[in-house]
Protein backbone atom coordinates (compact mmCIF):
# COMPACT_ATOMS: atom_id res chain seq x y z
CA UNK A 1 0.00 0.00 0.00
CA UNK A 2 0.67 3.35 -0.57
CA UNK A 3 0.04 7.01 0.08
CA UNK A 4 -1.08 8.83 -3.01
CA UNK A 5 -1.31 12.14 -0.89
CA UNK A 6 -1.36 12.90 2.28
CA UNK A 7 -2.44 15.71 4.66
CA UNK A 8 -5.75 16.37 3.50
CA UNK A 9 -9.50 16.74 5.64
CA UNK A 10 -12.50 14.28 5.02
CA UNK A 11 -11.12 12.97 1.79
CA UNK A 12 -14.75 11.40 0.14
CA UNK A 13 -16.01 10.14 -3.63
CA UNK A 14 -13.03 8.45 -5.20
CA UNK A 15 -13.83 8.54 -8.88
CA UNK A 16 -11.45 6.96 -11.59
CA UNK A 17 -11.68 8.74 -14.86
CA UNK A 18 -9.34 8.83 -18.17
CA UNK A 19 -6.19 7.56 -16.33
CA UNK A 20 -6.68 10.17 -13.12
CA UNK A 21 -8.35 9.78 -9.94
CA UNK A 22 -10.99 11.86 -8.84
CA UNK A 23 -11.85 12.62 -5.53
CA UNK A 24 -13.14 15.28 -2.97
CA UNK A 25 -11.85 16.74 -0.19
CA UNK A 26 -15.26 17.47 1.77
CA UNK A 27 -13.06 20.14 4.63
CA UNK A 28 -11.97 22.16 1.78
CA UNK A 29 -14.77 22.40 -0.52
CA UNK A 30 -12.13 20.85 -3.27
CA UNK A 31 -12.44 18.23 -5.95
CA UNK A 32 -9.07 16.90 -7.02
CA UNK A 33 -7.84 15.10 -9.61
CA UNK A 34 -4.69 13.14 -9.21
CA UNK A 35 -2.38 11.13 -11.32
CA UNK A 36 -0.47 8.04 -10.35
CA UNK A 37 2.77 9.89 -10.13
CA UNK A 38 0.78 11.90 -7.62
CA UNK A 39 0.81 15.09 -9.60
CA UNK A 40 -2.35 17.01 -8.88
CA UNK A 41 -4.65 19.73 -9.17
CA UNK A 42 -7.72 21.44 -8.43
CA UNK A 43 -10.87 21.16 -11.06
CA UNK A 44 -13.58 22.42 -9.01
CA UNK A 45 -14.60 24.51 -5.45
CA UNK A 46 -17.96 24.04 -4.41
CA UNK A 47 -18.61 24.73 -0.36
CA UNK A 48 -20.68 21.79 0.19
CA UNK A 49 -20.67 18.92 2.86
CA UNK A 50 -21.41 16.43 1.29
CA UNK A 51 -19.59 16.90 -1.84
CA UNK A 52 -19.73 14.32 -4.03
CA UNK A 53 -19.44 13.32 -7.76
CA UNK A 54 -19.83 11.57 -11.12
CA UNK A 55 -19.03 11.14 -14.68
CA UNK A 56 -21.67 11.25 -17.19
CA UNK A 57 -21.66 9.24 -20.46
CA UNK A 58 -19.96 12.12 -22.67
CA UNK A 59 -17.10 13.30 -20.49
CA UNK A 60 -19.06 15.71 -18.01
CA UNK A 61 -18.35 15.87 -14.53
CA UNK A 62 -21.40 16.18 -11.65
CA UNK A 63 -20.69 17.69 -8.43
CA UNK A 64 -23.26 17.65 -5.47
CA UNK A 65 -24.43 21.02 -4.48
CA UNK A 66 -26.02 19.65 -0.81
CA UNK A 67 -26.51 22.93 0.55
CA UNK A 68 -28.20 24.69 -2.48
CA UNK A 69 -30.17 21.65 -2.99
CA UNK A 70 -29.03 21.15 -6.71
CA UNK A 71 -26.28 19.37 -8.96
CA UNK A 72 -24.05 20.88 -11.09
CA UNK A 73 -21.86 20.03 -14.18
CA UNK A 74 -18.30 20.85 -15.15
CA UNK A 75 -18.21 22.18 -18.81
CA UNK A 76 -14.87 21.69 -21.33
CA UNK A 77 -13.61 24.98 -19.48
CA UNK A 78 -13.68 24.04 -16.23
CA UNK A 79 -17.07 26.57 -15.41
CA UNK A 80 -20.17 24.74 -13.60
CA UNK A 81 -23.30 25.23 -14.54
CA UNK A 82 -26.40 24.00 -13.35
CA UNK A 83 -27.56 20.34 -14.09
CA UNK A 84 -30.31 19.62 -12.28
CA UNK A 85 -32.08 21.21 -9.85
CA UNK A 86 -33.26 18.72 -6.47
CA UNK A 87 -34.24 21.11 -3.51
CA UNK A 88 -34.62 20.45 -0.24
CA UNK A 89 -30.77 19.34 2.04
CA UNK A 90 -29.04 16.91 2.96
CA UNK A 91 -28.12 15.18 -0.30
CA UNK A 92 -25.13 12.95 -0.22
CA UNK A 93 -23.72 10.55 -2.89
CA UNK A 94 -24.59 10.00 -6.83
CA UNK A 95 -24.37 7.65 -8.64
CA UNK A 96 -25.22 7.52 -13.10
CA UNK A 97 -25.83 4.91 -15.43
CA UNK A 98 -24.94 4.56 -19.41
CA UNK A 99 -28.01 6.66 -20.27
CA UNK A 100 -27.20 9.44 -18.05
CA UNK A 101 -29.72 8.74 -15.57
CA UNK A 102 -28.06 10.14 -12.45
CA UNK A 103 -29.26 8.67 -8.55
CA UNK A 104 -28.30 10.75 -5.98
CA UNK A 105 -29.59 9.86 -2.55
CA UNK A 106 -30.85 11.92 0.53
CA UNK A 107 -30.18 11.71 4.04
CA UNK A 108 -33.96 13.15 6.28
CA UNK A 109 -31.84 14.19 9.09
CA UNK A 110 -28.68 16.19 10.22
CA UNK A 111 -26.65 13.79 11.80
CA UNK A 112 -23.92 16.05 12.99
CA UNK A 113 -26.37 17.77 15.32
CA UNK A 114 -27.05 14.77 16.53
CA UNK A 115 -30.99 15.07 15.74
CA UNK A 116 -32.66 11.55 15.36
CA UNK A 117 -32.40 9.52 12.89
CA UNK A 118 -35.73 9.08 9.86
CA UNK A 119 -34.78 6.69 7.01
CA UNK A 120 -33.50 8.38 3.55
CA UNK A 121 -34.47 8.40 -0.07
CA UNK A 122 -32.89 8.17 -3.67
CA UNK A 123 -34.35 10.59 -6.24
CA UNK A 124 -33.39 10.14 -10.19
CA UNK A 125 -32.22 12.98 -12.24
CA UNK A 126 -32.94 12.05 -15.59
CA UNK A 127 -31.31 13.36 -18.35
CA UNK A 128 -33.80 16.22 -19.74
CA UNK A 129 -36.72 15.46 -17.10
CA UNK A 130 -37.73 16.18 -13.66
CA UNK A 131 -36.05 14.89 -10.93
CA UNK A 132 -38.31 12.26 -9.16
CA UNK A 133 -38.23 10.08 -6.01
CA UNK A 134 -37.73 6.29 -6.78
CA UNK A 135 -36.76 4.57 -3.60
CA UNK A 136 -36.92 5.28 0.25
CA UNK A 137 -36.68 3.50 3.43
CA UNK A 138 -32.91 3.72 3.62
CA UNK A 139 -31.87 4.19 6.90
CA UNK A 140 -28.64 6.08 6.23
CA UNK A 141 -28.21 6.34 2.46
CA UNK A 142 -24.16 6.27 1.61
CA UNK A 143 -22.27 4.74 -1.78
CA UNK A 144 -24.03 4.27 -4.87
CA UNK A 145 -23.19 1.85 -7.72
CA UNK A 146 -24.69 1.07 -11.13
CA UNK A 147 -23.52 -2.42 -12.53
CA UNK A 148 -22.17 -2.40 -16.40
CA UNK A 149 -25.11 -3.69 -17.94
CA UNK A 150 -27.62 -0.78 -16.47
CA UNK A 151 -29.61 -3.07 -15.09
CA UNK A 152 -29.01 -2.56 -11.40
CA UNK A 153 -28.23 -0.20 -8.86
CA UNK A 154 -26.55 -1.26 -5.10
CA UNK A 155 -26.88 1.55 -2.60
CA UNK A 156 -25.08 1.36 1.03
CA UNK A 157 -27.24 1.24 3.85
CA UNK A 158 -24.87 2.28 6.61
CA UNK A 159 -27.21 2.17 9.58
CA UNK A 160 -28.88 -1.66 8.67
CA UNK A 161 -25.14 -2.81 7.56
CA UNK A 162 -26.18 -3.80 4.51
CA UNK A 163 -25.96 -3.38 0.62
CA UNK A 164 -29.41 -3.43 -0.86
CA UNK A 165 -30.17 -3.97 -4.48
CA UNK A 166 -32.90 -2.59 -7.20
CA UNK A 167 -33.65 -3.37 -10.49
CA UNK A 168 -33.64 -0.17 -12.86
CA UNK A 169 -36.23 0.12 -15.78
CA UNK A 170 -35.91 1.55 -19.43
CA UNK A 171 -37.25 4.68 -17.75
CA UNK A 172 -34.94 4.74 -14.61
CA UNK A 173 -37.14 4.01 -12.10
CA UNK A 174 -36.30 1.56 -9.13
CA UNK A 175 -38.09 -1.92 -8.38
CA UNK A 176 -37.48 -5.07 -6.94
CA UNK A 177 -35.88 -4.11 -3.94
CA UNK A 178 -33.49 -6.86 -2.19
CA UNK A 179 -30.36 -7.17 0.09
CA UNK A 180 -27.42 -7.66 -1.76
CA UNK A 181 -25.69 -8.43 0.45
CA UNK A 182 -26.12 -8.54 4.90
CA UNK A 183 -22.29 -7.45 6.40
CA UNK A 184 -23.01 -8.38 9.78
CA UNK A 185 -21.15 -5.67 11.65
CA UNK A 186 -19.74 -4.06 8.48
CA UNK A 187 -21.17 -0.62 8.20
CA UNK A 188 -20.71 0.55 4.61
CA UNK A 189 -19.74 3.81 2.92
CA UNK A 190 -18.34 4.44 0.08
CA UNK A 191 -18.34 1.37 -2.83
CA UNK A 192 -17.28 -0.05 -6.20
CA UNK A 193 -17.87 -2.63 -8.40
CA UNK A 194 -14.90 -5.14 -9.82
CA UNK A 195 -15.20 -6.99 -12.96
CA UNK A 196 -16.18 -10.40 -11.53
CA UNK A 197 -19.15 -8.64 -9.66
CA UNK A 198 -17.98 -8.31 -6.05
CA UNK A 199 -18.48 -5.06 -4.47
CA UNK A 200 -15.64 -3.30 -2.11
CA UNK A 201 -17.16 -1.20 0.43
CA UNK A 202 -14.93 1.14 2.85
CA UNK A 203 -15.86 0.67 6.67
CA UNK A 204 -15.34 3.95 8.95
CA UNK A 205 -15.24 2.59 12.41
CA UNK A 206 -13.81 -0.57 11.46
CA UNK A 207 -10.93 1.20 9.91
CA UNK A 208 -10.81 -1.22 6.73
CA UNK A 209 -11.94 -2.14 3.02
CA UNK A 210 -13.77 -5.24 2.47
CA UNK A 211 -14.53 -6.81 -1.04
CA UNK A 212 -17.57 -9.06 -0.84
CA UNK A 213 -19.78 -11.14 -3.27
CA UNK A 214 -23.58 -11.21 -3.56
CA UNK A 215 -24.83 -12.66 -0.74
CA UNK A 216 -22.35 -11.47 1.62
CA UNK A 217 -19.12 -13.73 1.87
CA UNK A 218 -16.38 -11.44 2.37
CA UNK A 219 -13.41 -12.76 -0.19
CA UNK A 220 -10.64 -10.23 0.80
CA UNK A 221 -10.36 -7.57 3.43
CA UNK A 222 -7.96 -4.51 3.87
CA UNK A 223 -7.18 -2.84 7.08
CA UNK A 224 -6.19 0.40 7.76
CA UNK A 225 -5.12 2.88 10.89
CA UNK A 226 -7.65 5.50 10.11
CA UNK A 227 -11.40 5.20 9.02
CA UNK A 228 -11.80 4.23 4.64
CA UNK A 229 -14.79 6.34 4.00
CA UNK A 230 -14.65 5.43 0.16
CA UNK A 231 -12.85 3.02 -2.48
CA UNK A 232 -12.62 2.83 -6.43
CA UNK A 233 -11.22 0.84 -8.83
CA UNK A 234 -8.61 1.90 -11.68
CA UNK A 235 -7.62 -1.06 -13.48
CA UNK A 236 -6.25 -3.52 -10.47
CA UNK A 237 -5.22 -0.63 -8.13
CA UNK A 238 -8.05 0.21 -5.08
CA UNK A 239 -7.53 3.60 -4.32
CA UNK A 240 -8.93 4.17 -1.04
CA UNK A 241 -9.84 7.22 0.79
CA UNK A 242 -9.08 7.81 4.35
CA UNK A 243 -8.89 9.78 7.50
CA UNK A 244 -8.96 9.84 11.47
CA UNK A 245 -12.35 10.00 12.19
CA UNK A 246 -13.43 11.82 15.41
CA UNK A 247 -17.18 11.36 15.22
CA UNK A 248 -20.13 12.53 13.39
CA UNK A 249 -20.92 15.46 15.97
CA UNK A 250 -17.42 16.03 17.19
CA UNK A 251 -16.14 19.51 16.31
CA UNK A 252 -13.89 18.14 14.04
CA UNK A 253 -15.05 15.16 12.72
CA UNK A 254 -11.89 14.24 10.86
CA UNK A 255 -8.39 15.13 12.54
CA UNK A 256 -6.75 17.91 10.30
CA UNK A 257 -4.42 16.83 8.04
CA UNK A 258 -5.21 13.20 8.37
CA UNK A 259 -6.99 12.82 4.95
CA UNK A 260 -5.05 10.40 3.15
CA UNK A 261 -5.73 8.62 -0.75
CA UNK A 262 -4.19 5.39 -0.39
CA UNK A 263 -3.36 2.65 -3.46
CA UNK A 264 -3.36 -1.14 -2.90
CA UNK A 265 -3.01 -3.68 -5.76
CA UNK A 266 -5.68 -5.99 -6.25
CA UNK A 267 -6.46 -9.07 -8.59
CA UNK A 268 -9.64 -8.16 -10.32
CA UNK A 269 -10.01 -4.80 -11.98
CA UNK A 270 -13.04 -2.09 -11.73
CA UNK A 271 -15.78 -1.53 -14.17
CA UNK A 272 -14.76 1.75 -15.16
CA UNK A 273 -17.52 2.97 -12.58
CA UNK A 274 -18.25 2.87 -9.18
Amino acid sequence: MRVLMDGLGLVEAPRWHDGRLYFSDWTAGEVHAVATDGASEVVARVPSLPLCTVWLPGDRLIVVDSPNGRLLRREPGGDLVPHADLGLKGWNDIAADGRGNVYVNRVDFNPMSGEEARPGTVFLAPPGGPVRQVADDIAFPNGMAVTPDDTTLIVADSYRHQLVAFDIAADGDLSNRRVWADLGDGVPDGICLDADGAVWYADVPHQLCARVAEGGPVLRTIELDRGAFACALGGTTLFITAAQWNGMTAAEMVTPGSGRVLAVEVDTPGVGRP
